[in-house]
């Protein structure tokens, strides 16, 4: 196994377009890392750095402690599964996975064993003679990571590999890379692991950590649930959580009985706790009658029928209710934005239709406030 830091990286492209902004990170021996990001955010270009398949800009990369910016890509002790599998179509399954070790010299035996191996964990070995053309998707992703896994490479490289998959073949792959990992290092194999997704729901069940990345900048390096509950900024708050955190535009009022946010003619009062933890970032004074991004998560807002919308302390007109069947998505429309409640099934017996009026309770102890300026979280 092996560590991977990035220092100061930079990718420029001769037309001067800058991709890569001096990023920092450090990937652990053995560590689960996700780069995550919408398109365009530089994340599959900072893993073909690693990779050696791009050039680098500026900066330092060392893996294992020893730079790497000039080490050709084989030399790198890198192995990478690429999102359209790149399988050579005229090969077997045991030629495609055997093929790098050909080139590398491996006695026939050597080969044989490994590939057998790889095969059983991954349970393809009945697919060995088989061609590409013969096989699912998710047959053919899984024999590019046994292609990967014979190499007994220090780093393993994912860029998008589940990103053609169907929505339940995603789900099942998912759960065997990661299964793959524990297993690898229960036989003394660790492999560190660096896995590139725009899919924040995949990021946040693999990852032992996630960097978010916007374009071409790291916006927070966590652990999947620090990330969900104490989001650096605007950007990270809205992108991880599925459905998205509620953010609308507040102004703060300091009053001689506290501190509230207010939407429109609705005010939020905030909890000590929060306004200790804002304190330390900013003076009241100073916040006082200023713009800010006011956040909180769909589950932290509760549901209640009410027949007007004079009779709810937050009345909001719901737009629709998607039923997912444990729970429900509220959409509905408070002062001008809209935004979505979500709430357990179980938790009301009340039916919650499109265009009716609905009472919103919002859990101040979970909501963010963000500056407006630097939309950092002032609230953490």
């Amino acid at each position: 196994m092996a560590s991977v830091n990035l220092k100061k990286i930079v990718k420029k492209y001769p037309n001067g377009f800058e991709a890569v902004h001096g990023i920092d990170l450090d990937v652990k021996d053995g560590e689960f890392m996700v780069l995550v990001g919408p398109s365009g955010c530089a994340k599959s270009t900072t893993l073909r750095m690693v990779a050696g398949l791009e050039e680098i800009s500026g900066g330092e990369l060392k893996i294992d402690d020893k730079i790497m910016n000039d080490v050709a890509p084989k030399d790198r002790g890198i192995a990478m599964v690429f999102q359209n599998y790149a399988l050579y179509p005229h090969m077997s399954v045991y030629e495609n996975m055997a093929f790098a070790l050909k080139l590398a010299k491996f006695s026939k035996a050597e080969i044989d064993k490994r590939v057998k191996e790889a095969a059983e964990k991954l349970e393809i070995t009945d697919l060995l003679d088989r061609k590409p053309k013969d096989m699912s998707g998710g047959q053919r992703q899984r024999v590019a990571i046994g292609r990967a896994i014979v190499r007994y490479p220090k780093v393993f490289l994912f860029d998008e590999p589940l990103s053609n998959l169907d929505a339940k073949l995603r789900v099942s792959m998912r759960v065997r890379i990661k299964q793959l990992q524990q297993q690898l290092k229960a036989e003394g194999k660790d492999s560190t692991m660096i896995y590139v997704t725009h899919d924040q729901v995949e990021a946040m069940t693999m990852g032992d950590r996630i960097c978010v990345m916007k374009l071409g900048h790291i916006m927070q390096v966590d652990e999947p649930l620090n990330l969900y509950k104490y989001p650096k900024n605007k950007f990270v708050a809205g992108f991880i959580g599925s459905p998205a955190m509620n953010i609308i535009k507040a102004t703060v009022k300091v009053t001689g009985t506290g501190v509230e946010a207010v939407v429109g003619k609705l005010s939020f009062t905030l909890p000590a706790e929060k306004i200790s933890l804002i304190k330390k970032h900013t003076t009241l004074e100073s916040l006082n009658g200023k713009q800010v991004w006011f956040g909180i998560r769909p589950e932290n807002i509760s549901a209640s029928l009410v027949e007007s919308l004079e009779q709810g302390n937050h009345p909001g007109k719901v737009i629709t209710v998607e039923e997912m069947g444990n729970e429900k998505y509220i959409y509905f429309e408070l002062e001008g934005f809209q935004m979505t409640s979500r709430v357990r099934s179980h938790e009301t017996n009340e039916k919650i239709l499109m265009n009716q009026v609905a009472n919103f309770e919002f859990d101040m102890s979970e909501c963010h406030i963000f500056d407006s300026e630097s939309e950092e979280n002032i609230s953490i």
